[in-house]
């Protein structure tokens, strides 16, 4: 159906051999074409239809589906500089003894401009459009990602400890209101305010996030229910587990993303749902760190929308959307002791909508439909290890991998062309990983 174009002109035409709009779910259309005007799904038509449309540009994809651009719901990106830094580890000693004295030592804008640029070209070549990001310095996240025309969450994050970025919490409180005041005018700009975790926001901290929140209608995205550990100690020092403290303070909501989400009990899982909150599910680096396997079953048959993040490159170490997927359906099938607990049409969704809907922008991008963004990615699955093609959904998620990403747009403009990023000076970025790997290596 053709909607709100009565010219019948378009900026771009594209011609797969699949189109998979992941609404209505499970969709593929075969022999279609994606119309975009003015960087906007202007229509999806089969080809007969399009013909009558003039494009300024047309481009074939043989053997490639197109799916909406992916949205990795929880990174931190700069922390790519620390890839393979301190592996093999669990979580609070990896943290404690590795991470938090090498990040007091190095962190800076810089550091974050350079690992987020990093981090940029790797989610770009591999699909993701768009990221949910936490980390200190914000604003060299933001710039990088918007210079290399992606689309990103900023998490203003806020912990209770000083860094090279703020003194105390208010310092961060602060800092991130500023920065999302100068920037709320950015198309490719949102926002979310990022409480590290409970162990390390106390109460104060946390009512004043929640204040924020309702005032600024802003996403809360927070590690939450990690490891066995955190429950611990959030017992020890609150009395309570940490989902419970954070109900009291007020911050479970529909703005609510609870990062990793591990270690829940059955009341848990309904006080997510009652609440309408969301859940950042990241499967290898809950594995990579032995933090547990995620119930993903029992939230969705709650009805609890689930997207899926890669965390960093330090705990997982690829920023790899793909690769996630599958362990996404792989596990939730396992732990589930249920083949068709997540279908490969439910984790394909997980990776688009999923994330989207968290974020609250379900309404711009996640899916391919007439108005929404044309955030878009092909893949080919013309490859040995993706033929016979009997069904594109199942070869996306079940065997595609980022290798097999061709083109990448983000609203309307290509930013990955025939693998190949467009945005960013692969040969300055990795130049600049390599410096940092000499300094911070040197000095470990």
């Amino acid at each position: 159906m053709i909607q709100s174009n009565s010219e019948l002109s378009c900026d771009l035409r594209l011609d797969p051999e699949w189109i998979v709009p992941v609404e209505p779910s499970g969709v593929v259309l075969h022999r279609h074409s994606l119309l975009v005007k003015d960087g906007r799904i202007a229509a999806l038509l089969p080809h007969a239809e399009a013909d009558a449309w003039t494009a300024r540009q047309r481009k074939t994809l043989p053997g490639q589906a197109l799916i909406p651009g992916l949205v990795n719901l929880h990174t931190h990106a700069a922390m790519t500089l620390l890839r393979g830094f301190a592996d093999d580890l669990p979580l609070m000693t990896w943290l404690r003894e590795h991470i938090w004295p090498a990040e007091a030592r190095w962190i800076s804008p810089e550091f974050v401009r350079d690992g987020s640029r990093l981090a940029c070209l790797e989610m770009l070549r591999g699909g993701i459009t768009c990221f949910n990001d936490m980390y200190f310095f914000p604003e060299s996240t933001l710039e990088a990602a918007v210079a290399a025309h992606q689309r990103v969450a900023a998490g203003l994050i806020v912990i209770d400890f000083p860094t090279a970025y703020a003194a105390d919490p208010d310092g961060y409180l602060q800092k991130g209101i500023d920065l999302r005041d100068a920037w709320k005018q950015e198309p490719l700009a949102s926002f979310c305010l990022a409480p590290h975790a409970p162990y390390s926001t106390g109460d104060r901290t946390l009512e004043k996030v929640a204040t924020y929140a309702a005032q600024l209608d802003l996403p809360i995205h927070m590690h939450v229910h990690e490891t066995r550990d955190e429950i611990t100690q959030g017992l020890a020092s609150h009395q309570l587990r940490p989902l419970a403290r954070l109900q009291n303070l007020g911050l479970l909501g529909p703005n609510f993303i609870a990062v990793h989400a591990v270690h829940l009990e059955e009341g848990e899982i309904e006080l997510l749902a009652g609440h309408g909150c969301h859940v950042a599910h990241c499967p290898s680096s809950n594995l990579k760190l032995a933090s547990g396997m995620a119930p993903v079953a029992q939230l969705l048959s709650r009805h609890i929308n689930v997207g899926i993040g890669t965390d960093s490159a330090a705990s997982n170490n690829r920023l790899d959307p793909w690769e996630e997927m599958r362990l996404t359906a792989l596990l939730a099938k396992g732990v589930a002791n249920d083949p068709a607990a997540v279908p490969a049409r439910t984790a394909l969704e997980m990776a688009t909508l999923g994330g989207a809907r968290a974020l609250g922008l379900d309404g711009s991008i996640g899916s391919l439909m007439p108005g929404k963004q044309a955030d878009l990615v092909a893949v080919d699955l013309s490859a040995p290890e993706t033929q016979p093609c009997y069904d594109p959904i199942s070869q996306l998620v079940y065997s595609a991998g980022r290798q097999q990403v061709r083109h990448v747009w983000v609203a309307g403009r290509v930013v990955v062309e025939e693998g190949v990023c467009q945005t960013l000076d692969e040969a300055e970025v990795l130049h600049r990983a390599r410096a940092w790997r000499e300094k911070i290596g040197h000095q470990a």
